[in-house]
Order: C-alpha cells, then structure tokens, then sequence
C-alpha cells in the first residue's frame, strides 16, 4: 500500500518541536464499516504557540486507504495553538485492524480497532442480474415543419370524413360460427397434417380435446390436471374401455409434455386415435348425425 507521506504531511506541518506538545488525540465516527465504506479519522494536537512548525514524517497506516485531501484547522487559545485535522478514509481488506498510535513529541494517541465487513445477504432477497451499461442517446428536437404537416394532414382527414359521412357503409354479412366438434375435427385434421414434433404433437392433441369437452360439456378443463379432469370424464356416457383409452392418451401426453417419456410413432397414432375416437362417441350420443373418425397415418 502507497505511504501516507502526503496525507499525513497536511496535518503534521504543524507540529511543535520535542518536549512542546502537551495532548494528542484520535478518534474515528465509527469501529465497524462495510468494504469500501469511508471512515472518519480525526486528530487533535494541543501545542505551545512559541513552537516552530516541524515536519513529521508517517511511513504508513496499513490496510486503509486515502480518499481525498484532508481538512486542517487550526485555532489559538490561552497561549496554545489546537490543531485538528480530518482525515477520509477506508479499507477493501476485510477483518479487524487497527489503527495505531501516532507520537507528537511527548504525547502519543490510543490505538483504534476497526472492523472491516462485507454487507449481509439477505437469502430472501430478490435477485437482480448485472444488466449491460445503456447507452442513452440524447433527444433531437422535431422540426417545426414536421408540426405543420401533420396539421394539414389532421385538416385532411376531417375533410375525407365529412365528405364520405353521408355513404352508406356496406353491412357486414355474419359469420357462421363453427360448433364444437367440427372445430375438433378440423384441428385433429390439421394437425395429423402438419405432423409437429412429439412434445408439440401431443401438447396439441390434449388442448384439441380439452377445448372440446369444455364447449361441448361445460367442464372446466382447461384449467384442471389430467387426474382431476379424469374423475370428471368418467360422468361422461363412455363405456369402460374407450374411458381407459382416453385417459391414458391424456396421460402419455403428460409424460411426453414433461420429457418423462419418449413416444413411438405407434404411441402418436394411438392417442391420435384414442382422443380423436372419444370426441366422436361423445358427439354420437347427444346426435344421431353419423361421424366420421379422424386417425392418423
């Protein structure tokens, strides 16, 4: 660490000659900082006002380091002269150090421990990442033509409107809405067209089927697990078998969902057909319309 020559020389240009000093003192604002945190240190020195300045030279003051230029000041009183000097400083090495005592003539200060500690983490604290420097580009100032412009343009477009107020704007033929099912056959169509990857595939197949029984039977399964929704499905008119075909695609796609699982293109067809199977037998028991069942290839 650099000698605090010049830090200390500002204080001890005053200093007396042996045997002139009569009292030295140092204190500190505080004993226990935070790395990096700055310090405090303050000297008083009481001297005879027959003494000539000295200089007195302070090798170093291990662990803490300067900040700033010192702050002297002196003042008479009774045939003395007091000076105290105000010192910044701190430390980036943690533990406990001590400042030490520092001889005026006769008269030397106490020693003064400090600790150095870094900050307490807090586990529970929000954890913020360290962002990049943000380069802020100052604001250009928008031409006065640009105002102008857009005024005349404002002035414009009031003018269009007034004019084409009084025609008549053509009515807009309704859409006819698609039902439930043929809006789940349409998507189990598309989607054995496109083929996605596995997670994708069966994420889809499940949502498809989900999307269904939700419009068709009022059951909230979008926001349900697969193991709430079975229980659910089973006041369902399914007979037992197709019931278990269904549940275990619904499952299988968890697994793959989860990358618990890795399917066979036979697993795909089954759940394909298996969710594809069940929409139709739930459709076929409130219609007697025939159905057509969608599978995969």
């Amino acid at each position: 660490m650099r000698s605090l020559k010049i830090f200390f020389t500002y204080f001890f240009l005053l200093a007396a000659l042996s045997g002139t000093a009569q009292t030295i003192t140092a204190s500190v604002n505080k004993n226990k900082i935070l790395l990096g945190e700055p310090l405090v240190l303050t000297i008083k020195a009481n001297i005879s006002m027959e003494a000539q300045p000295s200089f007195v030279r302070i090798d170093s003051l291990p662990h803490f380091e300067i900040l700033g230029e010192p702050v002297i000041d002196t003042s008479h009183s009774n045939g003395s002269t007091l000076i105290m000097g105000t010192y910044t400083i701190t430390s980036f090495d943690s533990g406990h150090w001590v400042i030490p005592s520092f001889s005026f003539a006769s008269a030397k200060t106490d020693s003064i421990g400090i600790d150095v500690v870094f900050s307490e983490f807090n586990p529970e604290q929000e954890y913020h990442d360290i962002k990049d420097i943000i380069e802020v580009k100052p604001k250009k100032r928008t031409p006065w033509w640009w105002y102008a412009a857009g005024g005349l343009l404002l002035l414009a477009l009031i003018m269009i409107y007034f004019l084409k107020r009084k025609k008549k704007s053509p009515v807009a033929q309704p859409k006819t809405a698609i039902n439930a099912y043929d809006e789940a056959m349409k998507q189990l169509e598309q989607l054995k067209r496109e083929r996605p990857a596995a997670k994708q595939f069966h994420t889809r197949l499940a949502e498809i089927f989900r999307i269904y029984i939700f419009k068709k039977k009022g059951i909230l399964s979008l926001q349900k697990t697969t193991d709430d929704l079975a229980i659910q499905l089973k006041n369902l008119d399914l007979d037992k078998e197709q019931y278990d075909k269904l549940v275990q695609a619904l499952r299988l796609g968890d697994f793959v969902k989860f990358a618990k699982y890795s399917p066979t293109s036979d697993d795909d067809t089954n759940c394909f057909n298996d969710i594809g199977n069940s929409i139709v037998d739930l459709e076929k028991k409130e219609t007697t319309s025939p159905s057509k069942t969608a599978a995969v290839e």
